[in-house]
């Protein structure tokens, strides 16, 4: 067969055929035909910002309505008995149309605002007046009360240019709703996040002072548990041993010995007890020699081999060392228990204002600071002095645990 006819061969072949044509990839004709899947032109992100801006008129128009019959009506009754009260109440209202708007920021726009500390409670119980005055001075009620009166027209503008972009300027909408939504950010910002630092700290504070109260009153039930169950137990057992041996030092002299030699016994297992519940309390060796020689001693009981390393050229405040010493003795009975370790390290060390602690061990991992923890309890204990905790344990080990406590001189105590 000459080349024209092998030529014409194919082609023949090729426009004879009525099946689809297969392609080097593997494909056919058609699926060249096939459209893309139909999607949305804007992300996720986009349309909840569209949906906050809608959103901004029927709720610009409640926050509206409530601030108006509220603020009206006190201060048209502020020269009456009632005034005063129903300022107060519409106040605590404000504030709960606050929280609902920063919810909203945060569901919608991505805004993270803290929030404020709560309205104060301790003039209420000095009378029914105090609070009421203290509910009226609220600033964040107030700044709250503004933010629900400028809501209004800016809802307005913003649904309407929104709604209109939908249908007339759909290429825009992504850069609109992005510009309409940071004017918003700024106004959550301003209004509704806590006034200052001092606010701020005041509320941190109050949750680290609950914190203090609760660690110390299971303090207090586990050192009256450990001292009912154990010393004061065996106590009792040897006054009743030694009031038996009274009876027959004359009758069995060998039984009375007998029992003083028990008695004897009981007392060595009593002061032991009371000298492992006072090293629970606060062990002597800390108070003497510091956190180098406690930290040897409970590495010295830990069921694994601890490497202990100490680089401090002064002594912390006694408060900031008892801390550190619970910590890594507790950090060291979580290794013994549970880790599987082989080999445990601990290094403490200054740097600046920060006293660091960190414990290593090569065990099975897999340790979380969730709720209901031991290392759940040490990170609120550390964050009640303005220390940190973190855990980096994946499954299968190591296990790094490191704290940051403030560093505050002894000499300064």
């Amino acid at each position: 067969m000459t080349a024209s006819s092998a030529a014409h061969s194919t082609t023949g072949s090729t426009t004879g055929s009525t099946g689809p044509t297969t392609l080097r990839d593997g494909g056919t004709d058609h699926d060249q035909d096939r459209l893309p899947p139909a999607r949305f032109a804007f992300g996720a992100q986009t349309w909840r910002e569209v949906a906050h801006l809608l959103l901004n008129l029927p709720v610009g128009i409640a926050g509206f309505v409530y601030v108006s019959l509220w603020l009206y009506a006190g201060a048209a009754l502020s020269i009456t008995v009632i005034g005063l009260p129903l300022l107060a109440l519409g106040l605590l209202g404000a504030r709960w149309l606050g929280r609902m708007e920063r919810r909203r920021s945060r569901a919608l726009l991505g805004l993270r605002i803290d929030e404020p500390s709560p309205l104060s409670r301790h003039p209420r119980n000095r009378g029914f007046l105090s609070w009421t005055w203290t509910a009226v001075k609220d600033p964040v009620a107030w700044r709250s009360t503004l933010y629900s009166f400028i809501r209004l027209p800016w809802g307005v503008l913003t649904f309407g240019v929104t709604l209109c972009a939908l249908f007339v300027a759909w290429p825009v909408l992504g850069h609109l709703a992005r510009l309409l939504t940071n004017a918003d950010r700024a106004m959550v910002r301003g209004l509704l996040s806590p006034s200052s630092e001092l606010e701020r700290r005041v509320a941190e504070l109050e949750s680290d002072r609950g914190i203090v109260v609760d660690t110390a009153a299971a303090d207090l039930r586990r050192i009256e548990r450990d001292l009912h169950d154990g010393a004061q137990a065996r106590l009792v057992a040897l006054a009743m041993g030694l009031g038996m041996a009274k009876e027959k030092v004359l009758e069995d002299p060998e039984a009375a010995a007998k029992m003083v030699d028990e008695a004897h016994g009981e007392v060595k297992l009593a002061l032991q007890e009371l000298r492992d519940l006072a090293r629970g309390i606060h062990p002597a060796v800390l108070t003497d020699r510091g956190l180098d020689a406690a930290l040897s001693s409970v590495a010295a009981r830990c069921t694994v081999p601890v490497s202990v390393s100490v680089d401090l050229a002064a002594r912390p405040a006694p408060a900031i060392e008892g801390i550190a010493y619970f910590t890594v003795s507790e950090l060291l009975q979580n290794i013994s228990k549970h880790s599987g370790a082989r080999t445990a390290e601990v290094e403490l060390w200054r740097k600046a204002d920060r006293l660091l602690i960190q414990v290593r061990d090569d065990g099975k991992g897999g340790a979380s600071t969730d709720s209901g923890s031991g290392l759940a309890g040490l990170a609120e204990r550390l964050g009640s002095v303005d220390g940190l905790f973190v855990v980096d344990s994946p499954v299968g080990g190591p296990t790094v645990v490191t704290a940051e406590l403030p560093w505050r001189d002894r000499s300064a105590v």
